[in-house]
């Protein structure tokens, strides 16, 4: 296959890349800059792509977009984060729409922030949207894509939760705390946190790019868990204690109010039941399990 694959830098784009590559197919990355062999230019914010460079492609990944916990939420950050996300995805599809061998599907990025903090309720795909600014980002950044759809291009929109690997992401920045026995639950810990292992969200998404799947499709665990038991989990699995709980104003300090709320405190359990209905087997199904293997990589 020859797969286009925006935010092909990022933790899950470069892991993606690799795998694709790894099995013989051929990655065009979409970059903002440099260009050169097996990639094409775009600026989104400036409008500009190159149209042709899709033309008869197997599929798309859209993975682009202003890291969401980089900084504090200014009115300026959250601006630049809705619209990496919107003006992107929209030129993107105009751009697949215009061609006259359309790719067949546009896996486009999104995320379970869609859900708002929802307590102990469980979700899935068809639950109704939270509030707060995560969901009109979700909102907005999955509406984005409608100009592919309309042309016939199927467009599973794919809902990651919380990606797991040592190397970045939330769990590389728990790891340092957690080696030295100064890890625990943030607040009272009992607000669900729903991971993904890095292995299996990129799994997903290539699935997804074969399988007949469209509309929201969520990336979690089929077991998600409280923040106090991953806590508990995590400690376990580097044979140290977890018991130094994180009292919630700490972490408002250092982030802001609003990110620290949304990133660490809001409570989303949120089943895959798409990707299960649809034939999809995580290699990483329980936290415990998980993470070993994930630490055993980094050893």
């Amino acid at each position: 296959m020859r797969i286009a694959v925006t935010g092909s830098s990022g933790l899950i784009g470069t892991s993606l890349r690799r795998s694709l590559e790894e099995d013989g197919h051929d990655v065009l990355r979409v970059v903002r800059q440099g260009g050169g062999p097996g990639t094409t230019t775009w600026d989104p914010m400036a409008g500009e792509i190159d149209a042709s460079a899709f033309e008869g492609l197997d599929g798309v990944v859209n993975l682009a977009g202003e890291p969401i916990g980089a900084r504090r939420w200014t009115a300026e950050q959250k601006t630049k984060i809705r619209e990496s996300r919107t003006r992107g995805t929209t030129l993107l599809a105009e751009a697949l729409a215009s061609c006259r061998d359309r790719p067949p599907v546009l896996v486009s990025g999104s995320a379970i922030g869609f859900y708002g903090d929802r307590g102990d309720e469980q979700l899935d795909e068809s639950s109704d949207p939270g509030e707060g600014f995560l969901t009109d980002l979700v909102l907005a950044w999955e509406s984005s894509a409608a100009a592919a759809e309309v042309a016939g291009i199927r467009v599973p929109r794919l809902r990651t939760g919380i990606v797991l690997d040592a190397g970045e992401g939330a769990l590389a920045k728990m790891l340092p705390l957690f080696k030295v026995g100064l890890g625990g639950r943030f607040g009272s810990g009992r607000q669900w946190m729903s991971w993904v292992a890095l292995e299996d969200e990129v799994r997903a998404i290539r699935f997804l790019l074969e399988a007949d799947l469209t509309g929201p499709v969520n990336s979690t665990a089929p077991n998600p868990v409280t923040n106090a038991t991953f806590a508990k989990a995590l400690g376990s699995a580097l044979s140290r204690p977890a018991v130094m709980p994180v009292p919630s104003f700490g972490p408002k300090l250092l982030l802001g109010s609003e990110l620290a709320e949304n990133l660490l405190f809001f409570s989303q359990r949120v089943m895959p039941t798409a990707l299960l209905e649809a034939g999809f087997e995580h290699r990483h199904p329980d936290l415990p399990k998980a993470l070993r293997a994930i630490l055993d990589k980094e050893r």
